[in-house]
């Protein structure tokens, strides 16, 4: 009956109350509904974890530490070892410039503070061959390559791991050679280029988190 709900207001309805003569109305009073609790509830779980984390390549350190970029900078990328003259040294000499690029952005380095030694091998292989003339008419170029991480302060090795890169190239006939050389030369390049990319990545990763 219309007695028992008298003085009871419903979840998400507006009270209302009688207004005498020359009485302002009041403004209607809306309880929060649950869906709108649980929006506020996630953004302030959202305001309060943002301070946990740092962009990867952010131009500050959410810490106050130095960032990545002068992390990288600091890198001492040794010479990579290969034998002179043959195509491995070019392409060891390739995989270096990348990191140094990558890490400097092109500028000077800063005093190092770590040192990384990178060793490297490189494969060949047929992917598709030609029946009539048994010559391959697609190949796979890959780069296997391991590398440690050694602060210099301490001689310690801070990071090894191992990274390897796939690149396949088109050899459109057995009479155009030059296209099959430059064919293989942008293989390598594609394939040092993915090497390099893969260790900054990883050491990136140590200096923001430190593992």
């Amino acid at each position: 009956m219309w007695w028992h709900d008298k003085g009871r207001v419903l979840l998400g309805s507006p009270t209302r109350s009688r207004v005498g003569p020359g009485q302002a109305a009041p403004c209607p009073t809306v309880s929060p509904g649950p869906k709108l609790m649980r929006a506020i509830a996630v953004l302030a779980i959202a305001a309060l974890a943002g301070g946990c984390f740092q962009p990867l390549y952010g131009e500050q350190s959410a810490a106050g530490g130095p960032i990545l970029r002068d992390q990288l900078s600091a890198v001492d990328v040794q010479q990579i070892q290969a034998p002179k003259g043959t195509d491995e040294a070019r392409i060891a000499v390739e995989i270096r410039n990348a990191l140094l690029y990558d890490f400097t952005g092109g500028g000077y380095a800063a005093p190092p503070t770590h040192r990384l030694k990178i060793a490297m091998t490189s494969t060949r292989a047929s992917i598709i061959v030609d029946r009539n003339t048994s010559r391959p008419d697609v190949e796979n170029y890959g780069i296997n390559a391991t590398y440690t991480l050694t602060e210099i302060a301490t001689g310690k090795v801070v990071v090894t791991g191992t990274t390897f890169s796939r690149v396949s190239y088109d050899i459109p006939g057995q009479e155009q050679r030059f296209a099959r050389v430059r064919g293989l030369l942008d293989a390598e390049l594609r394939a040092a280029k993915v090497i390099a990319d893969n260790i900054r990545s990883r050491l990136a990763s140590y200096f923001i988190a430190g593992t």
